[in-house]
């Protein structure tokens, strides 16, 4: 099941760099993926479910990678992957917006790192004095800001470094968390 959930998302995702997603039926994702529509619609409900499930998935891993591979750091956010994975992307982010599905995709990213930055600051011994209540709302800011500095990147066309992103966002983070911490 998983494997094929996997290749209709890569299916569509290869269709996207190719055609606009308006054009794109769910008979192309199909014959790309070699998958029968009975299994497709026993998994998604059209190809813009599928779609905004691939999304979602990619969101969720991202996201919550500190936590999960439990890094030892101060990042609150994986900032220099996901800038390095948007700079290998550029094509598809490309479709994205000329399908009009940036604003979908960047809403579904704050929610997850909102959530994954929450999850950190709970793990971040420089972050033990947030009181609780006040983890969840700093978390939905910052992840605010981190779309907000993607996308001012993204226009500047991906300079300066993701890696130097990365170090201004957790400056922006502690920062503004040094009024709440020591």
């Amino acid at each position: 099941m998983r494997r094929t959930r996997d290749r209709l998302g890569d299916a569509l995702m290869e269709l996207l760099v190719q055609k606009p997603f308006a054009k794109i039926t769910v008979q192309n994702v199909l014959d790309r993926a070699r998958v029968s529509r009975a299994t497709f619609y026993a998994h998604f409900r059209d190809k813009n479910d599928l779609f905004l499930s691939d999304v979602d998935e990619f969101f969720e891993g991202t996201a919550m990678a500190l936590s999960h591979f439990k890094c030892r750091s101060e990042r609150v956010a994986p900032v220099q992957e996901l800038f390095a994975h948007v700079s290998e992307m550029r094509s598809f982010h490309r479709a994205l917006s000329e399908a009009g599905k940036l604003s979908e995709v960047w809403e579904l990213g704050q929610e997850h790192f909102a959530r994954g930055i929450e999850k950190r600051l709970g793990q971040i011994p420089r972050a033990a004095g947030i009181p609780r209540v006040q983890r969840a709302p700093l978390a939905q800011a910052l992840a605010g800001s981190l779309v907000a500095m993607l996308t001012w990147w993204i226009r500047q066309g991906m300079e300066p470094s993701p890696k130097e992103m990365d170090a201004l966002f957790h400056k922006l983070v502690w920062a503004g968390a040094n009024g709440s911490v020591r």
